[in-house]
């Protein structure tokens, strides 16, 4: 039997340093979901109400009682405290060394973790940066080393945390599995190279590295623009068109659920499967596009089959359209 790791309250802070950046996480599920067998995240909530990252939280994150993921942006500077590069795909720590010494050349350090399917690139800064700089930074990086990105026509690539230039207000954006937790699917945890397996040991590593300045970061973004590739695409808005027959109807699901709060680009409200399951007691795991509300999604990872199915509405067998 391992013994149990402990987290004093100086680790602890000191992950504090490094990592959070706003009051905002989400943990993720120690059960796997019985239809995808996939370990959600969800926002932990009390009374209805978000409950703040706390350092009892990073302190319980540490010893492998819950696992916790963070956000990159603060919504209220539109600065991130860290950068980091997700690679999960065949030959991707390749990539992530070939980014990690570039980096260097350009005298910034770089922590290399190790997940499940790949790795992990860190970077950390003196004070937190523009969101948009350290992006900008970054996709030029890949740009040059030829390095793949997700999302850009790639199956595979890398993908950059933070993943926007800026937050709306009630926006989250993506959050990324805080580092030196446990993996509940894998179980075990993933330590950064370069240092003694030990959470005392990693976090003298990473106290050690060398943080980006303001400064410094805006001397690497000097002149530079987004690379076209990678620059967003104005969206394309085709019109939807559906006729239905005289025994045919379009399925619209505002028709079946109560909306109960509107915030960003979606209303929220409860998920009709998780209900069924007895989950989703504060009723907004469903989200639905304001925009196109066709489009919908359960944040705790039920399926639409499982959703249209628990509304007593069942998606007819070989039909893909959308709203089906």
């Amino acid at each position: 039997m391992k013994p149990r790791i402990i987290a004093s309250s100086d680790l602890v802070r000191t992950y504090w340093q490094l990592f959070v950046n706003r009051l905002a996480y989400t943990v993720q599920s120690p059960r796997p979901h019985q239809e995808t067998g996939r370990h959600y995240y969800f926002r932990p909530k009390s009374k209805g109400q978000p409950v703040p990252l706390s350092l009892d939280t990073i302190r319980r994150h540490l010893e492998g009682e819950v696992t916790v993921a963070l956000y990159a942006i603060n919504p209220k500077t539109q600065r991130c405290r860290w950068v980091a590069i997700d690679a999960d795909y065949e030959n991707a720590l390749e990539d992530l060394l070939k980014l990690q010494w570039e980096l260097r050349e350009d005298g910034v350090d770089a922590a290399l973790e190790k997940s499940r399917r790949g790795g992990h690139l860190w970077i950390f800064a003196d004070k937190p940066l523009l969101a948009k700089d350290c992006r900008l930074y970054i996709y030029n990086l890949a740009s040059r080393l030829k390095v793949p990105v997700k999302g850009t026509g790639l199956a595979d690539g890398i993908e950059i945390f933070p993943k926007q230039d800026k937050l709306q207000p009630g926006e989250f954006g993506n959050a990324l599995r805080g580092p030196l937790g446990v993996h509940q699917r894998a179980r075990k945890r993933f330590w950064f190279y370069g240092a003694d397996y030990g959470l005392e040991a990693q976090l003298a590593f990473l106290g050690r590295l060398k943080k980006i300045s303001e400064g410094e970061m805006s001397r690497f973004v000097q002149g530079l623009e987004m690379p076209p590739e990678f620059a967003p695409k104005p969206p394309v808005i085709v019109p939807y068109q559906f006729s239905p027959t005289a025994t045919q109807r379009e399925f619209r699901i505002l028709d079946y659920v109560k909306v109960r709060r509107k915030m960003s680009r979606n209303y929220w409200t409860q998920c009709p499967s998780c209900a069924q399951q007895g989950r989703d007691r504060s009723g907004d795991n469903l989200a639905i596009s304001i925009a196109d509300p066709r489009k919908y999604k359960c944040w705790a990872g039920c399926g639409r089959e499982q959703i249209r199915a628990a509304l007593g509405c069942p998606v007819r067998s070989g039909r893909w359209r959308v709203g089906a």
